[in-house]
């Protein structure tokens, strides 16, 4: 029998996927379910797959926020891992500092980041990467006060970004979800204002895809993306818009990326145990040769 791997998600269920990949040896059913931003039903689905999958991962949502060296928990995300008693839940937060650091590290041998002007709309959440393009000196601009909280306020360093952390994820971390994320039907919207200029500014731009699909201006010619968690419409979408490359942190499966919450499932099935440590993660993303894809979308 294969091992099974499924993500819950708060997404839309439009972007459900499934996937049967062989893994040194051991085969994988990977699948991603949407529940359209229900919390409820999220928690029913976990309830149902508890004990009869070898992970459940949780997307559309982090459990644990890393940031400068502290760990944040949000607390929505812990009333969903808690419904699980048997079967490991993860989020992808325990892979995404390993596997997203080293990503922008090969990407940038590749494309030369150096110099370019980086937009991370959301830093916070993917702090490694955030700290990785500051370090292959990259001219990086975080913009969690911009798009998060609607202040013209741009971080552009990630010393100015850990002092975000620390004021504000205490207290972040306890407000419901919704009010800080889109979930369900509102991830297809698009959100076109003041804040859009800060895309035309960028060369590149990097991290959560729903947040870049949110506010990406109608013509972005020449851009390169960064993100992960793509479909082929995704694709579609992004070559529309001109585009010229996507660089996914994770490897196409059947089609798409899968979020990190997957492949980390993925890893801890492997292991056979959880949680890992981030030495454990390192060592795994080179046993399984994982690594960003590059597409051509607009050359």
């Amino acid at each position: 029998m294969p091992k099974r791997v499924v993500s819950v998600s708060l997404g839309s269920s439009r972007r459900d996927h499934r996937a049967e990949v062989e893994v040194l040896g051991e085969r994988f059913v990977l699948e991603r379910i949407g529940t359209d931003g229900d919390f409820a039903k999220a928690i029913a689905k976990i309830r149902e797959l508890d004990g009869r999958v070898d992970a459940i991962g949780l997307g559309g949502i982090d459990l644990y926020l890393f940031a400068a060296g502290r760990k944040y928990v949000i607390r929505d995300a812990r009333k969903l891992a808690r419904a699980a008693k048997r079967t490991p839940v993860v989020d992808g937060s325990g892979l995404k500092a390993t596997l997203e650091r080293r990503a922008v590290f090969e990407l940038d041998r590749r494309l030369g980041f150096g110099g370019k002007r980086v937009l991370i709309p959301s830093a916070v959440d993917r702090f490694g990467m955030a700290e990785a393009f500051h370090q292959v000196g990259a001219r990086t601009l975080y913009g969690d006060i911009i798009f998060a909280l609607g202040l013209p306020i741009g971080l552009t360093t990630p010393a100015q970004l850990a002092v975000l952390a620390r004021l504000f994820l205490p207290l972040f971390t306890q407000l419901p979800f919704t009010w800080l994320y889109p979930t369900g039907k509102k991830q297809e919207e698009q959100k076109l204002d003041w804040r859009t200029r800060y895309f035309g500014w960028a060369e590149v731009i990097a991290g959560d895809f729903l947040y870049i699909r949110r506010h990406l201006p109608p013509r972005a010619e020449g851009k390169i993306v960064v993100a992960n968690t793509t479909t082929p419409e995704d694709l579609e979408f992004l070559k529309s818009r001109g585009v010229r490359l996507l660089a996914t942190t994770t490897p196409r499966l059947s089609g798409r990326s899968f979020g990190t919450n997957v492949m980390e499932g993925m890893i801890v099935a492997l292991a056979g145990k959880y949680p890992l440590s981030q030495e454990e993660y390192g060592a795994w993303v080179e046993r399984l040769g994982l690594a960003p894809e590059v597409t051509e979308l607009n050359p």
